[in-house]
């Protein structure tokens, strides 16, 4: 359900169902796809002036969408366990469950 004030079939109600079916596809649980979602929808809303008030840093810096995650934690962790998990039960690698971190990062790299 896209943040209040969002109309069914705008631009911001695509951007939220893309943005929840991207975090989905990338290992989140439903949960926390649909909360990034909605705090994305919210940030470019205050952007580009569509909200009632929007906080300093809301309008500073590069756009969510323009940024690409770069600040999301692709740094040194890489994938968390969880999203190296989900794409190992993708490519049905056996014994998953019981794989340490490093193990599934191997065992995913290997398998693709």
């Amino acid at each position: 359900m896209p943040p209040r004030g969002v109309k069914k079939g705008s631009k911001r109600d695509r951007q939220y169902k893309e943005v929840k079916k991207s975090e989905e596809e990338e290992g989140r649980s439903p949960k926390r796809a649909k909360e990034i979602a909605a705090r994305t929808v919210n940030k470019e809303k205050a952007r580009s002036g569509e909200s009632r008030s929007s906080s300093r840093t809301s309008k500073r810096g590069a756009s969510a969408s323009r940024r690409g995650g770069k600040r999301a934690g692709k740094g040194p962790g890489g994938r968390t366990r969880d999203q190296l998990y989900n794409d190992a039960k993708k490519l049905g690698i056996e014994g998953r469950s019981k794989m340490s971190k490093s193990e599934l990062e191997k065992a995913v790299a290997g398998a693709s």
